[in-house]
Formats: structure tokens, sequence, C-alpha cells
């Protein structure tokens, strides 16, 4: 089905047209129209659209709701992660061809009124764990509340940021080859230790598939080959770019006619990194967005083997932040590591961890604050051997006291 996707409300001013709506109340596979979970080239789409047009894409939360607001952590500790990441979509764009680059304009963005929360956890070690997993192996729960732009939790007291809403996930669809490629890296990857916790991969599986309208034969097949909407990989996917939000645009490399383009996991906030996998500020919600295509333009620009963005204008304003440093030094062993940024980031991490538990935040607290804040993490060096150096900044102002080490009063 393809409309013009414009209509005049109050006076004169244009609001997309709503294209995939969601029911709160339903899971996505009940949904009038229902998304996917899944990458594949033959899921079909859900609506089409011409270059220029803008639309509303309204989102369920990623785990397809199985998270609610409460204090305990046991739907966290349990969720069956093969359901993630439900996504609203695909939709086709007329005339795109494999070659082009895909334009896409994310104009607004939004939390439901009827829904004015999100929650961020960690998963327990055995189902899904987190960049901390080694040491924070229990799943936990925070349940954060929307103020306009703000928000707070009961279950980390003491804090309240702006929040900066973007999609986690949005990307389109592989080409077949592609997917093949996906899959095979990733089985290879997996079994170097099949029995791994967590595994080093979440390779496809036919429980809680959802494939849009696909039934019978072709539904099988999608579900036995459907890779999982876990990682980024080269058709975007799940990033989990925080300033990836209104004003954004980003150019996408085009496998698929039609492009296929699909999106997720909206976060009320995000720290970089989303170091606790359960998350940013995890969330259901809407989100407005214009296409246009570029003929030719993977070869025009050279954007081929992974998207290109221009990050939103609209970025919390915190300017006075304390910041923590790590390098690649296993936490563990003490062995030296050659310029490994992932240890270095997770040593950056702890760092702030420990220093936030001194502030009278349990080590859980300070995990999740900096999975659900909008801290800055950086790549500091990576060509001083053996080792990189990682940065985390907090900003001071999301804290109602002062939290900075004081100098010893003279005597």
């Amino acid at each position: 089905m393809s409309c013009r996707n414009e209509k005049m409300i109050n006076g004169g001013i244009i609001m997309p047209k709503k294209l995939f709506h969601v029911d709160l109340n339903k899971k996505m596979d009940q949904q009038d129209h229902p998304g996917h979970n899944r990458w594949h080239p033959d899921i079909p789409a859900a609506f089409s659209v011409d270059p220029g047009e803008s639309f509303r894409m309204e989102c369920l939360d990623w785990t397809d709701g199985q998270v609610g607001n409460n204090d305990d952590p046991s739907d966290i500790k349990y969720a069956n992660l093969n359901r993630v990441h439900v996504l609203s979509g695909p939709v086709h764009v007329n005339g795109v061809e494999p070659g082009d680059l895909l334009v896409v304009d994310i104009l607004d963005i939004g939390a439901f009124p009827e829904h004015e929360w999100g929650f961020n956890g960690m998963f327990d070690k055995t189902n899904g764990g987190s960049f901390l997993v080694d040491h924070y192996p229990d799943a936990q729960k925070s349940i954060w509340d929307f103020n306009g732009v703000y928000a707070t939790s009961r279950h980390v007291p003491g804090v309240e940021f702006a929040g900066v809403i973007h999609p986690g996930l949005i990307g389109v669809a592989p080409s077949q080859e592609m997917l093949d490629e996906w899959n095979r890296r990733e089985k290879k990857l997996v079994e170097q230790d099949p029995d791994r916790e967590p595994p080093f991969a979440y390779l496809p599986d036919t429980d809680q598939v959802v494939a849009g309208t696909l039934k019978g034969k072709d539904f099988d097949k999608v579900a036995k080959e459907g890779a999982r909407t876990v990682p980024p990989r080269e058709n975007g996917g799940n990033c989990d770019i925080k300033n990836l939000s209104r004003g954004s645009r980003v150019y996408f490399p085009v496998h698929v006619d039609g492009a296929k383009l699909s999106i997720g996991d909206l976060h009320f906030s995000q720290g970089d990194g989303e170091i606790t996998f359960c998350g940013g500020i995890e969330m259901p919600g809407w989100v407005d967005l214009r296409v246009n295509v570029i003929k030719g333009g993977m070869d025009k620009y050279q954007i081929k083997k992974n998207p290109a963005f221009k990050p939103s204008p609209l970025l919390p304003n915190y300017n006075d932040y304390i910041v923590f440093e790590g390098i690649s030094v296993d936490e563990f062993s003490g062995e030296q590591t050659y310029l490994n940024a992932n240890t270095a980031y997770r040593n950056a991490c702890l760092n702030a961890i420990e220093f936030l538990k001194t502030r009278g935040f349990t080590g859980e607290q300070a995990f999740m604050l900096l999975g659900s804040a909008p801290v800055q993490g950086t790549v500091a060096g990576i060509v001083d051997v053996p080792n990189s150096c990682c940065t985390i900044a907090l900003p001071r102002e999301i804290f109602k006291g002062d939290i900075m080490p004081k100098l010893d009063p003279e005597d």
C-alpha cells in the first residue's frame, strides 16, 4: 500500500501520517500488521512510500512488553531474548535499488503520553549478561519516570537528567548473500566456545520468531535463516548511537529493492556503550521519518560497508564533567593486552563505578546510571603501544549534590 503520508491539522501545520500503528496491550505478532524480530530479505514490507514522503512509525519496547513497572527484577532475569528486538516495518521505498543510498531524516521522536516511563537493567550472566557481567552477574532493574525532557528513578535516587530520545535500532534489509555471510562468520565465532555464557553471538533460532505476515514454508525459511537483531551489522541495525535523534540524517547503503527500512528499540536516554545491555532507558514510542534516495550513491560517495550519519543538533546542554580513564590491562589477571579498547573502556567504567560508590551509590546503581544517563565515552588514544586509553565522562549537573572530591581542610 502506498499513500501520501502527510495531513493538515490546526490551520495548516503538516503532520506525518501514521504508517505503522501499535497497540501497547498486544504483542508484536498480534498487531494489526505485525512487525518482525529477524533480519531477512524475504520479510514482506508492511507499507510502501515514495521518496520525499514523511511518515510516523510507532514502536513497542525492544522486549515486546516483557518488563513491567515494578520493583522485581525477575522479568529481566527471565526475559526471553529470542523475542528481541521487535521492530516496526519494513517500509518499502519506491524506486530504490541496490547500489543506491537511502537517506533517512529523523524529524521527531517521543514517548506515548499513556506510557511515560521506561526501564534499564542488567541481564543475568546465564541470560545475556552485560558489559561488566563478570563483576555484576545478577539481574537488576531500574524504572525511570519521565517528566517532560527529564528522567528520575526511584531505584537510582539523587540524579535527574535530560534525555535524548533516539532509536537504538534502525536499519535496512540485507541481501541473501549478505545474510548468509553474517550467519557463516557468527557461527564460526560461536564454535570457538559453544558453551560460553553469555554466548559470543546469538545465532538463528526458530523460537519466538516474528516475520510480518509470512506463513507456512515462507515463514519457516525466515525462521531458520533469519539473523538475530541483537548486534549492529553492515545494514545499520542495533548501533545504539545516542545522538542519532531529532535532526539526524542517516545514509544507508541499499542491498535489496525498496531498501526495506525498519526501526525500533527506542531509548529515552542512554550512556555511550549501552553497557548494561538491557539498555539505555527502554521505552515504546513513535518516530517521524522522511526518506529520500541518492541514485548510485554507494559508488558515488563510497558509503558501501556501513551507514554514515549526521548527528542530532539537539543534545543536553551539559558542560561540566568528571572524567575517568581506563587502560588496556586486564583487571583480574593484571596482564597486559595489546591496544585492547574493550578492556580499556571496561576499566574506565569500573573506575567510575568505584568512585560513585564513595558518593552513596551501590555498585549496581552506579552501573545502571552509566547505562542510562547521557555519559560520554571516548577512545582517547589507540596508538601508544601497548595501552589504549578510553574515557567515560559523567555530567556533574545530573547529580543533586556535589560529587567532586574535596581537598582536605588545612590544619
